[in-house]
């Protein structure tokens, strides 16, 4: 049935930074999101049935009793053929998803570095390039869900290659769950926030790990009278960010090169911090470094919120851990797990927060593709699901 088919890649958002595509190159990505639709619909439920009546009874049978821990779990299924082949096809659903994306960037890479340029002298004071700052050595390792050369690598001067390829191929990816701008995080939290804290009207907004900005746009647009900045390590990401924001008409947000471990902004600078999809990037000790600097750089009175993976916790199915964690060991995910992992209230209170002032919610995801009617119960592709899970707290 058509309603079951994600949307067609044609329906995503045009603006003046968006990579120009030839009809075979947006056929191509069209089969990719139904390749990515069918896997996570139609051939993903086939792994719990193999768990449940091949791999669990027979490792029921050998050992004399049940799973214990999901990396168990892992290494019993990763001799079932059913699940052989849905992973072997979902990686390589992914390299040829980065393969496209890139083949059709690279190829138009000097235009779209000078659109970035032309666009940006519109507003030059608000992107803030720093070449010393670089990559952490954790992120700058790993080409992230296997994207060459990650958020950071530069080909030619002035390249904005690689948040090209992110923005043309995240539709594709998500099968246009994020919406027409793959901005469907951004104006989640925004909606939410506005909506059951209507009185909190922040001035002074920082959004970290902003990459191209794609989600950071929708909050600078729902707070107009903020000053927002958005901080990145990697210059592609913030170059094509910057023009793509001024593109769109958004002009309240200060692009800059900055690592968040380690920022320059003076202490309680900030009324909001936000991250999105952010965290399961860094490294297990980053993630504490980075906690306490948003709350060294948060006003008393202020919050942050952060939208990322579920925590694994022990009412959490093994099975359900075990397949959530994919992307840790197929899709060039390492920090994955340890995201999963970290008990978020611990993290906000050892970064200085009362426990009393923390809060995790689910957020309804807002896609402008389907006018918000979303089904919550729709198959879930590890992660990628309408509802987001927040967490978060108030600094009192």
């Amino acid at each position: 049935m058509s309603s079951q088919l994600p949307p067609v890649w044609s329906k995503i958002a045009r603006h003046e930074m968006l990579p120009e595509t030839t009809h075979d190159e947006r056929a191509r990505f069209n089969f990719l999101a139904n390749l990515n639709k069918f896997l996570s619909a139609s051939v993903s439920p086939g792994n719990k049935i193999a768990y449940e009546r091949r791999v669990r009874p027979r490792f029921k049978q050998q050992h004399g009793r049940d799973f214990q821990t999901r990396d168990e779990v892992r290494q019993a299924m990763k001799t079932d053929p059913h699940y052989q082949t849905w992973s072997a096809l979902r990686r390589s659903a992914m390299e040829m998803r980065q393969q496209a994306g890139r083949s059709l960037t690279l190829r138009q890479a000097y235009v779209l570095a000078a659109k970035a340029q032309q666009l940006s002298a519109r507003q030059p004071h608000t992107l803030r390039l720093d070449p010393s700052v670089k990559p952490p050595p954790y992120l700058a390792a790993v080409d992230n869900h296997l994207m060459p050369g990650s958020y950071h690598t530069e080909l030619i001067e002035g390249d904005v290659s690689a948040a090209a390829n992110y923005d043309a191929g995240l539709f594709v990816t998500t099968g246009g769950m994020l919406g027409r701008l793959n901005d469907g995080g951004g104006k989640a939290i925004a909606k939410w926030l506005r909506e059951t804290h209507p009185d909190f009207q922040p001035k002074h907004i920082l959004d970290i790990g902003c990459g191209l900005g794609h989600n950071v746009l929708p909050i600078a647009q729902a707070y107009p009278n903020a000053k927002v900045i958005a901080i990145d390590t990697g210059a592609p990401m913030l170059r094509y960010g910057h023009a793509r924001a001024q593109a769109l008409g958004v002009h309240n947000v200060v692009f800059m090169q900055m690592d968040a471990a380690k920022t320059t902004f003076e202490d309680e600078s900030f009324d909001w911090i936000q991250t999105t999809m952010f965290l399961h990037e860094t490294a297990g000790k980053a993630i504490y470094d980075i906690m306490r600097e948003i709350h060294r750089l948060l006003k008393p009175g202020g919050l942050t919120l952060h939208i990322e993976q579920p925590q694994y916790t022990p009412d959490m199915d093994l099975y359900e851990q075990f397949i959530r964690d994919w992307d840790a060991f197929y899709n060039n995910e390492p920090f994955w797990s340890k995201m999963h992992d970290i008990d978020p209230l611990e993290l906000m209170t050892s970064a200085g927060f009362k426990a009393e002032h923390f809060m995790q919610i689910g957020v309804r995801a807002v896609n402008d593709l389907d006018d918000g009617k979303a089904k919550t119960d729709e198959p879930e592709d590890h992660g990628r699901t309408p509802v987001w899970n927040v967490f978060g707290a108030w600094k009192k």
